[in-house]
């Protein structure tokens, strides 16, 4: 590779315009108009993310303690102009279609039926949702869940339910008898928790918003901070002005992390001035990263050599573990093989290492770019070998720092929804609620998912989401959720997983975030919790789309009391007229996490529950941060070779999970509908084919099962050699059950081998 290739290649599809500007203010009237949103949704923008406003549910960046004028971002508007659409889909209007022609819809059409207003049962004998009252939807659920074995049951969990819902939710399927509480998690940053929580004893990140005030050098791997945490592009504007460096490692170079304009800056605005965010960009090879940091340690252990002091020797001894192991596999690998499989230069790997050297403060960013590889958490402890190197974890302006997704989805696992059961305190919540609580492991979303295909599952229900929609091989699970004998879903709009459906499928719709949540003792607020473990309140203001809507935590208790028998304490209609009393019961299971709650609940900038592994007290077994040895090189299942190529599944700057706000990929240049396979213009030509043509996805996984996606078109785009991107959810199908992280069960979303075939 030569050097002029870490650019941009002008001959592919690109936006050549800065990240945020004039192009975030557009985008946001577009939906703003196009969405039809309820009178007051600017209102509830104009308080998002703030102290005693409405916390958003998109994604789960920071919240800072002062707040700039507008504390949202273009993907943030879209969620919560989405939530609060002027649209229905009453029982009048969903009753128009049969599930059988709705399964035919795109993702898009279906939410655009608007916000659902009543609890509905599936009619078999008519295909299609019928109106019901919430009493008999809680007692025929109720009723049918006393009739089966809690453990072949699963209460699964979307990452934007609160910590009140959260608490509540697990409290009932570990009452009701199982440990099957999976959730989002599963399938994105499941990885960080097994990796971190082996690796440094605590399962989350370790930064503050803090700091990025005071760090000198952030390395990006495998996250795309424009489309999906944009209002993280403010500190990184901030630092890159008193002269942070900042490396990113990407096979696709997202516009955010290249260049950015604040759209609250009339002098950038107005005089077109925009901050460079990245001083080098590397298109890493999909599974790559493992290789490039090695890359990068084999030159510091050379540095360390030659001037001395460029470890931090006194830290690795007091405060690590092996790191003797790990120098030894880093000094046998070649430099061949790193660059081979990194696609990087050393040159480039050298330069970055060399940076890193100077740096003194230096803080590891990543997404689901590491966490989704067969050997993901390698990647991970990868990057914390490299800063254990230099003692950058447990101090001012350094750290590990996982970008979550979903607002609340970290905050789930906090408050119980977890499969593990050594994660959660359940001594204490048996002596809280005199219960004997299930302790054997529950199942993983690729193991629900697996259940389901198998039978082994006979009830799913669903605290929000879109599973089926969100999971790897989809087309053939697809027809088994016909076999169960119930399927739950609580929901705000329409989505595919309320299609598949059969007897026993109940549409239970709720509040969003944003809506006034009114109950015996008054109106409710509700708290989440960040990717950096601040917890923050929420009150919801506005009218709710339906005087028919139930909240989250209503609906919980309402199924909840159907379905297990009394228990004095346990208090589901005095929880649900005054929150306050579900805090009391967190805060009494995690004192440690919670004092104060309700009293701490609006702190500005959220209050902090801290993090063992910040203050260097390390919860592993050894008692010291492990340096940790990969398997090898790549953290692919299957290397790319021949006519195999690795596909990388993307999101669209138009969508937020599974949720598609519409078709413009803006950041990315692309206007285009989702069936598309993006490749590199040379390998296009290589491999026979030609820009435009249409192509099938064939699976290369190498299990007998065959799989396919028709009706592509190739466009050709600045990637790496060897692999290809497509959208997700719609490229889900590709993905095999079984093609997952090896310590988390993590779907490798991004490692996934295929072929191209010519239409």
């Amino acid at each position: 590779m030569s050097r002029s290739e870490t650019d941009q290649d002008p001959n592919t599809p690109f936006y050549d315009h800065p990240t945020g500007g004039w192009g975030s203010i557009k985008s946001v009237a577009r939906h703003l108009g196009g969405d039809k949103p309820a009178v007051g949704v600017l209102e509830t923008l104009l308080k998002q993310n703030k102290p005693k406003g409405h916390m958003c549910t998109s994604c789960a960046w920071a919240k800072p303690a002062s707040p700039h004028l507008a504390e949202f971002c273009e993907n943030g508007a879209k969620a919560t102009i989405w939530d609060h659409t002027l649209e229905r889909c009453g029982p009048e209007v969903l009753g128009r279609y049969t599930a059988t022609e709705l399964r035919m819809w795109r993702d898009h059409d279906l939410e655009m039926l608007g916000r659902l207003t009543h609890p509905m049962r599936f009619d078999a004998a008519t295909d299609r949702y019928v109106e019901t009252s919430w009493d008999a939807a809680f007692q025929a659920i109720g009723a049918k869940l006393r009739t089966l074995d809690p453990k072949s049951t699963v209460f699964y969990a979307s990452g934007r339910a609160s910590l009140e819902s959260s608490y509540l939710w697990a409290l009932f399927g570990r009452l009701y008898g199982h440990n099957n509480l999976p959730d989002s998690s599963n399938m994105c940053h499941e990885t960080t928790s097994v990796a971190l929580k082996q690796k440094i004893g605590a399962p989350v990140g370790t930064c503050i918003l803090d700091d990025f005030e005071h760090c000198d050098m952030i390395l990006f791997f495998g996250q795309n901070t424009g489309s999906n945490s944009p209002r993280f592009l403010h500190p990184l504007q901030e630092a890159r002005k008193r002269g942070c460096k900042i490396v990113t490692f990407n096979p696709v170079r997202e516009r955010g992390l290249v260049e950015f304009a604040n759209p609250q800056s009339p002098v950038e605005m107005l005089g077109g001035k925009a901050t460079k965010i990245s001083d080098l960009y590397l298109q890493v090879k999909p599974g790559g990263d493992i290789a490039a940091i090695a890359g990068m340690v084999k030159h510091l252990l050379t540095l360390d050599e030659e001037r001395g002091e460029v470890l931090d020797r006194a830290f690795i001894a007091q405060h690590t573990h092996d790191f003797a192991g790990f120098e030894t596999w880093v000094r046998n690998l070649g430099w061949d093989e790193i660059e081979h499989t990194s696609g990087l230069t050393r040159d480039d790997l050298v330069e970055v290492a060399e940076m890193y050297a100077r740096s003194q403060r230096v803080i590891g960013v990543y997404g689901m770019g590491l966490t989704q590889h067969v050997h993901g958490a390698d990647s991970i402890g990868m990057l914390v070998n490299l800063l254990l190197m230099r003692g950058n974890i447990g101090r001012l302006g350094a750290g590990i720092c996982p970008v979550r997704g979903h607002s609340n989805v970290q905050g789930q696992r906090t408050v119980g929804v977890s499969e593990k059961p050594e994660l959660v305190p359940l001594d204490r919540l048996a002596e809280i609620f005199d219960f004997e609580p299930p302790r054997d492991t529950g199942v993983t979303t690729v193991e629900a998912a697996q259940g389901i295909l198998d039978g082994d599952i006979t009830a799913f229900l669903s605290l929000g989401g879109n599973f089926a929609r969100a999971i790897p091989d989809q087309g053939r699970v697809d027809h088994a959720w016909a076999k169960l004998g119930l399927n739950v879903q609580i929901a705000t709009r329409l989505n595919r997983s309320h299609t598949l459906v059969a007897d026993g499928a109940w549409l239970l719709p709720c509040l969003v975030r944003g809506e006034e949540d009114l109950q015996a003792t008054g109106p409710q607020a509700v708290t989440i919790e960040d990717t950096m473990s601040h917890i923050h309140g929420s009150i919801g203001r506005r009218k709710p789309a339906a005087p028919t809507l139930l909240s989250e935590p209503a609906i919980i208790a309402g199924i909840a009391k159907a379905t297990l028998d009394p228990n004095p304490n346990v208090h589901w209609d005095a929880w649900i007229g005054n929150y306050a009393l579900v805090r009391d019961l967190i805060e009494q299971t995690y004192p440690d996490q919670f004092r104060d709650f309700n009293d701490r609940m609006f702190t500005p900038g959220g209050f902090y529950r801290g993090n063992t592994a910040r203050d260097r007290n390390w919860k592993t077994e050894s008692g010291k941060a492990e340096f940790t040895t990969p398997v090898g090189p790549s953290s692919l299942g299957q290397m790319p070779g021949g006519d195999v190529y690795t596909l990388v599944t993307l999101r669209s700057n138009d969508q937020f999970n599974t949720t598609i706000y519409g078709y413009r990929d803006r950041l990315r240049g692309l206007n285009t509908d989702r069936m598309i396979v993006m490749m590199a213009p040379e390998e296009i030509a290589a491999a026979g084919f030609r820009d435009g043509q249409g192509v099938t996805l064939v699976s290369a996984h190498q299990d007998g099962t065959p799989r396919r996606l028709e009706g592509l078109r190739l466009v050709a785009y600045d990637l790496p050699p060897g692999c290809v991107g497509a959208y997700y959810p719609e490229a889900n199908v590709l993905v095999p059950l079984d093609l997952y992280d090896m310590a988390s069960k993590t779907p490798a979303f991004k490692g996934v081998p295929i072929r191209i075939e010519a239409a």
